[in-house]
């Protein structure tokens, strides 16, 4: 799907209708700091192997993907809930 590099809509702050610049949004670098993670290594450590089991077979086809809109007169950014796509391309 192709995606315009700008789309003017609703900014909530300014409270009107302004232009937007669009980019994906990018996942952050995971800490190995959560409780969650920590408590998965500590299940994994010794003898019994993997807690539970691993995905052999993927079970979708296509990645959500969510876009984040930024407003060019205040630069507040909204991030839009993902819909699912094969193919992004941003801008022309």
């Amino acid at each position: 799907m192709k995606i315009p590099k700008e789309i003017r809509t609703y900014c909530p702050r300014c409270k009107k209708h302004t232009v937007h610049k669009v980019k994906m949004f990018k996942k952050g670098k995971e800490s190995g700091l959560r409780r969650g993670v920590i408590h998965h290594e500590w299940d994994k450590k010794g003898y019994g192997g993997q807690k539970f089991p691993k995905q052999r077979r993927k079970a979708k086809v296509t990645k959500k993907v969510a876009l984040v809109l930024e407003c060019v007169e205040c630069s507040y950014k909204v991030v839009k809930e993902g819909i699912r796509l094969k193919k992004v391309a941003i801008g022309r």
